[in-house]
């Protein structure tokens, strides 16, 4: 692997401007077919083998055209205090608006508002329902404005009008201020670990254009909006990472006297290698989301991963290529005025002692007391950790968004009008194909539900044309978020086989709230099979990287101590509140159903990223020689700055999401800058050399028959070290005159 990564990295420094043209084109192409592609689908979410997946895809067979997915708006009346809705004045106000509306382009149909199940029961609160013909994402911007309008008209007629629905739902936020923020505190962190504009600013470069390509490829490909975010959040950061790594060995076998040319095919070596195998874990990881069974999971998961391939795939061949371009501009002020195509004298050691530098320093206080730092890493993540013990799990809609927006306040509202449970009805679905009577299996499960303890509502059932099928509508006692909702439909759910036995008609429970329930539990009930997938993989891919055992074992549990710390963070902050306000957390409640599997997803592929880098250094020391101790300090004093810069470029990145307004993303992003924080900092700078000074040799044993089966793809580059030191490459006159080239 050394070897051929090492070839790789010289031709790409001598072909550079064609391997600089090739991303061009690349780029180019991508934006192309980005720009020509036809507009991506709307969203669908699907959950296939639930039984509300199953009693929807019914519902779309026996009342077809009824459930076209078509933008819908829900408009709240609320009238003032000690008034009511329906008074004269206040009922032509809202009558203006609904007409108003219903006159618009692109409507469908509208509800009356003044319907009995449309107003209070004190008549303070009523609502009326706009369905159009055209999905949200093709909703024209003056459809939008009309709605609106109508609305600030009630509003100026002294009504409190709001309005949620997916109509007035906005895409995914793909940017803002704060993500802003993040990249130029990455820029900062660059410029203060290389010293030197060109070196900080090339792995921006590159990051970019690998995002760009990867970004253009999936609206190419025609996924989905959502899919996204993930990619804009891993691409950015890991492309940074996987250049910072490169472009620092590079400065390293410069400063040890290499020239340009062989310094990139050394850097592309051996820190491409541990790019490789380190961008090849965090690929398994997000692959694997689809063992979830989940599609929009799925999606995200794999443009993610397609992402991460091609920042892998720029870092090893347009970096040095650029490299190329600017040979002596990356390295520090100092060694910039020897000539390119000598290669500098070592740094001879100055008088008197030299300064060790902090990674080193770190590395000998950590093994000087293994034990105890290993014990107080343990327990200070265990302490962290504890709020996750009372996690709960949902999946949040309009009452997670801040008391800011219309859809908010239009939730409320409702709430407060009709109780908590009108925001999550449940749609009950009678398929009574099989039965004798269907009208009496419509009763019967009519006077079932009504005696459901927890609904405090049951709507007449509505039949389809040709009779077999009805629609029954349960409104609950409980909001859509509460445990009690949920598991209010697991006993109407068991309700089915007594009413299957007696009528032949079956019974099922379906709507956004059933969705999202059923949602929870299966990604719950993946949790387990996806651990063993990607941990079991990412373990014998270590095995391979590490020839060992023990090293792949500690890196995993690493990953767990880390991941339960972020998991106590999240808990603390979005189900208790704790600094809530400051974060800017609208509402408290439970955590997204999916945000346990996304962040062992991601979490656990970029741990591993800072495992192989920082381990690889060290394993290289020890293969040469060096103790077990003396390889740990070694290991750092080479890789801790680079590791520390890369970890706080991370963590900027995903807290720049922090300040996006959709809590699910807010949520994703204080959930990875926490568990990167705890995995760079406390697990892989902290217990991992610890447990490395206790473990000693063992840790780099590895049991003959198992060194038989494994490759070996000398992750560590002794390969090429021994095959280098037996004789320098060929001289290529027409390459050194290129590396006369100084930037």
């Amino acid at each position: 692997m050394a070897s051929l990564l090492y070839r790789l990295g010289r031709l790409s420094f001598r072909q550079r401007r064609y391997f600089a043209l090739l991303w061009v084109a690349i780029l180019a192409a991508c934006s192309f077919a980005a720009l020509s592609a036809p507009a991506a689908e709307e969203d669908g979410f699907s959950i296939p083998g639930t039984e509300s997946q199953k009693a929807f895809d019914l519902l779309d067979q026996r009342f077809p055209g009824d459930n076209a997915e078509g933008a819908d708006a829900r408009i709240v009346f609320a009238a003032p205090d000690g008034q009511k809705v329906t008074a004269r004045e206040n009922r032509a106000a809202v009558e203006k608006v609904v007409d108003t509306v219903a006159g618009g382009a692109q409507v469908k149909d509208t509800s009356s508002p003044f319907a009995p199940q449309a107003v209070s029961k004190d008549a303070s609160t009523a609502f009326a329902t706009v369905t159009y013909s055209a999905s949200s994402d093709d909703l024209s911007e003056a459809t939008k404005a009309a709605l609106m309008d109508a609305v600030e008209d009630g509003r100026a007629a002294g009504l409190t009008v709001e309005v949620g629905g997916s109509a007035v739902d906005g895409g995914p936020e793909l940017g803002g201020i704060t993500e802003l923020i993040g990249i130029a505190v990455a820029a900062l962190v660059l410029f203060i670990t290389f010293r030197a504009m060109v070196a900080a600013g090339l792995p921006l470069v590159t990051a970019l254009i690998g995002l760009g390509a990867g970004v253009c490829a999936i609206v190419a490909a025609g996924m989905s909006t959502t899919t996204i975010t993930l990619t804009l959040m891993l691409g950015l950061a890991v492309g940074i990472d996987y250049a910072l790594f490169i472009v620092s060995r590079y400065r390293s076998e410069r400063a040890e006297g290499q020239s340009p040319q062989e310094a990139v095919g050394r850097a592309v070596g051996t820190a491409g290698s541990a790019v490789v195998f380190a961008g090849a874990t965090v690929v398994i990881a997000l692959a694997g989301l689809s063992v979830a069974g989940v599609p929009m999971l799925t999606d995200m998961g794999l443009a993610a991963a397609g992402t991460v391939v091609i920042a892998v795939l720029v870092a090893l061949t347009l970096l040095p290529a650029l490299l190329g371009f600017f040979p002596q501009a990356v390295l520090p002020r100092d060694q910039r005025r020897t000539p390119a195509t000598t290669a500098p004298a070592a740094p001879a050691p100055a008088a008197g002692r030299v300064k060790e530098p902090a990674g080193s320093r770190w590395a000998r206080l950590v093994i000087r007391r293994p034990l105890a730092t290993l014990l107080l890493s343990v327990a200070g993540l265990g302490i962290v950790a504890i709020p996750a013990l009372d996690l709960q799990l949902s999946l949040p809609g309009d009452e997670a968004q801040p008391t800011s927006t219309t859809q908010r306040r239009a939730y409320d509202a409702l709430a407060d009008g009709f109780g908590p449970g009108f925001n999550g009805p449940l749609t009950v679905v009678i398929d009574a194909k099989g039965a004798a009577d269907a009208k009496d299996a419509a009763a019967q499960a009519s006077t079932a539900l009504s005696a459901t303890k927890g609904v405090v509502e049951v709507s007449p059932a509505t039949f389809n044309k040709a009779g077999d099928t009805a629609i029954i509508g349960a409104v609950p006692s409980t909001g859509p978020a509460a445990s009690a909702t949920k598991d209010l439909v697991k006993t109407i759910r068991s309700k089915a086989p007594e009413l299957k036995e007696q009528t032949g008609a079956s019974m099922w429970v379906t709507g956004q709230t059933a969705m999202n329930i059923d949602v929870s539990n299966k990604v719950t009930a993946a949790l387990t099979p996806y651990l063993a997938v990607v941990v079991g993989l990412a373990v014998l891919l270590l095995m391979v990287v590490f020839r060992s055992v023990l090293v792949p074992l500690k890196a995993a549990l690493g990953f767990l101590l880390s991941v339960a710390a972020s998991f106590g963070v999240i808990v603390a902050v979005f189900q208790w509140g704790w600094l809530a306000d400051l974060l800017g957390v609208a509402q408290t409640g439970p955590v997204m159903s999916m945000m346990p599997i996304f962040l062992i997803g991601v979490v656990f592929g970029l741990a591993m990223d800072y495992e192989v880098f920082l381990v690889t250094r060290i394993r290289e020391a020890y293969v040469h020689g060096a103790s077990p101790s003396q390889a740990i300090v070694t290991g750092f004093r080479h890789s801790a700055r680079v590791v520390v810069a890369a970890a706080v470029i991370m963590i900027a990145v995903f807290a720049g999401f922090i300040g996006m307004t959709d809590s699910m993303i807010k949520m994703l992003g204080l959930g990875l800058a926490a568990a990167v924080l705890f995995d760079a900092f406390v697990v892989r700078m902290t217990l991992v050399p610890a447990v490395l000074a206790l473990l000693g040799k063992a840790a780099w044993r590895l049991p003959k028959w198992l060194d038989r089966i494994l490759p070996d793809l000398d992750i560590e580059g002794e390969k090429l070290t021994r095959a280098l030191a037996a004789g320098p490459p060929a001289p290529e006159a027409a390459s050194a005159r290129e590396e006369s080239v100084n930037a």
